[in-house]
């Protein structure tokens, strides 16, 4: 028999037991967090923007919703969110605190601070009633959490009848040329951006590596059905180098 203890999971290419695997995660982005949002628009050429606004196009936001907004980091999905409901609420909830408070600084987040809150939480243990929001996304996070069916479980349970999960990430793009050539990016420029702009090579190497650990399109709208999510889709963005998949709670 296995003991909880003995169980093991993917930290980037290294295999860690599942206990440290949040803890190291922590201090990657404890590292990165006042270099986070430059460092984005720079890996991505600031295509992660049109990424975010694909999800948003998808989502068409209500006025008077309620969004958690999971892994929610510097809060830009939240007040991507806000900005297209015209009203509603958003709650913006990351494992580790100084992303929290790098989003706090934010103009967008004194300006809606009435329609937001920051809570520091864990994806696979929500601290929150179940049917308490209409609205869960989480944008380049999943592929961080110890256990993604947790979250994905956890997802379906705060979300109320007739709710909307959305997860925005990083994928498989499905011409192996073109993956190959991706991943000599990847490998090659990000963790070196990472060293001049953050001062911080080996959280990026982490980074990098957990995008070629998480599972593919299909196989992971199989995790969201699981779940217990109905109507279930994924839209690829940029050839696949992103996913955005979608689920409704019926």
């Amino acid at each position: 028999m296995t003991n909880d203890s003995d169980k093991t999971t993917h930290f980037g290419f290294e295999t860690v037991p599942e206990a440290d695997k949040a803890g190291r995660v922590q201090g990657v982005f404890n590292s990165v967090a006042s270099k986070y949002d430059i460092m984005n628009d720079v890996m991505s050429v600031g295509i992660h923007r049109i990424w975010k606004e694909a999800m948003m196009d998808w989502l068409a936001p209500r006025s008077g919703q309620k969004l958690l907004d999971v892994a929610g980091g510097t809060g830009d999905v939240s007040f991507k969110f806000l900005a297209r409901a015209g009203a509603g609420h958003a709650t913006v909830l990351d494992l580790t605190e100084p992303m929290l408070v790098e989003g706090r600084k934010r103009a967008e987040a004194a300006a809606m601070a009435d329609s937001l809150d920051w809570v520091v939480g864990d994806a696979m243990a929500l601290p929150f009633d179940d049917n308490s929001f209409d609205v869960y996304t989480i944008s380049f996070g999943i592929r961080n959490v110890t256990r993604p069916q947790e979250a994905l479980n956890e997802a379906y349970r705060v979300l109320r009848p007739g709710g909307r999960l959305m997860v925005l990430e990083f994928s498989q793009l499905p011409n192996p040329l073109m993956q190959k050539a991706y991943d000599l990016y990847s490998f090659n420029v990000i963790p070196r951006m990472g060293q001049m702009i953050a001062n911080d090579r080996d959280s990026y190497q982490y980074l990098v590596e957990s995008i070629r650990n998480f599972p593919d399109q299909e196989t992971f709208l199989n995790m969201v059905e699981t779940a217990g999510f109905e109507q279930a889709k994924y839209r690829n963005l940029t050839m696949g180098v992103a996913a955005l998949h979608s689920g409704w709670k019926i």
